[in-house]
């Protein structure tokens, strides 16, 4: 049995596919372990011409990943940049985009907003406002229309997946696959290829996949993942919460109690910046429901 290392390209229940040296293989780990994410650099035994045991995995940069109160769900691992994916319409949800900042900056990775579908003007300058907040607080908020001008949009897109192990999440309906498609050229045959070697049959979009984009430089991938609506995350703590809120950044530290949590605290720094209006109330109420949610964590 031979001994390689791969990178895995997609993920699908406890089947995974990995790249070792441009070889697919199809792959499953030892036990009912479960804990491989797309992005991951594993270590592998060769089982058939084109299956492998997963017999470790190598140390990660970044991982990103959901939980609720009962368990928790990788999303990707070693990604340098977030990308969530926006449209004019349908309308996106704020507690989703505001979600997957924090995640981002928990898990230390860079975020970026992509507004699709400029071509619908007539809701163009309601989504605009709407993203100001976030463009506020220094998340870049990049416009493209993937239907309306492919060009324009690669251009503004694929310089900055240069070099970057990137993920593109969103809602439904957002044109997530448009962009994929525009960037990834042949992104629909390797789903295919993919869908066949795990045997997903049609479900061909609830998987999450892994892209390699030589043509812009080494290390350049994008991570395609399904569509969800919500984004918990119960895993973060109390101390990783009031950080991975960058606007809180220049008011901790100087709240009267040291173990303050910045909800009903007399001389809170973060309170007072919240009634000035420099942190605004829409970000504050999400801590606070976020640091519920993290009081109810049960695994």
């Amino acid at each position: 049995m031979s001994a390689l290392t791969g990178l895995i390209i997609a993920a699908h229940g406890r089947h995974y596919l990995a790249d070792a040296d441009g070889a697919k293989l199809q792959c499953v780990t030892r036990g009912k372990k479960t804990n491989v994410a797309v992005g991951d650099r594993v270590k592998l035994t060769l089982t058939s011409p084109d299956q492998a045991v997963i017999d470790g995995i190598d140390e990660r940069q970044t991982l990103l990943y959901r939980s609720d109160q009962y368990k928790s769900k990788l999303l990707a691992a070693n990604l340098s940049q977030l990308f969530i994916v926006v449209a004019t319409e349908p309308g996106f949800a704020d507690d989703l985009v505001s979600r997957s900042l924090v995640a981002a900056e928990a898990a230390g990775i860079t975020a970026r907003l992509i507004l699709n579908k400029t071509d619908v003007t007539a809701s163009l300058g309601k989504t605009r406002e709407r993203l100001a907040p976030y463009a506020a607080l220094g998340y870049p908020v990049h416009e493209v229309s993937a239907k309306g001008d492919p060009a324009h949009a690669v251009a503004t897109l694929a310089p900055l997946l240069a070099g970057q192990s990137s993920i593109l999440i969103g809602q439904s309906g957002m044109g997530k696959s448009s962009l994929i498609n525009l960037l990834v050229p042949d992104a629909d045959i390797a789903v295919r290829e993919i869908s066949a070697a795990l045997d997903t049959g049609k479900h061909t979009t609830t998987f999450t996949r892994l892209y390699q984009l030589p043509e812009l430089g080494a290390g350049s991938s994008i991570i395609d993942s399904p569509g969800f609506q919500e984004f918990g995350l119960y895993h973060l703590s109390e101390g990783m919460l009031e950080r991975a809120f960058v606007d809180f950044a220049p008011y901790l530290g100087q709240c009267k109690f040291y173990n303050c949590r910045h909800l009903i605290e007399p001389q809170c720094a973060v309170l007072s910046a919240v009634a000035e209006g420099k942190i605004t109330r829409m970000r504050h109420t999400l801590y606070g429901q976020l640091l519920h949610e993290s009081a109810q964590t049960l695994y």
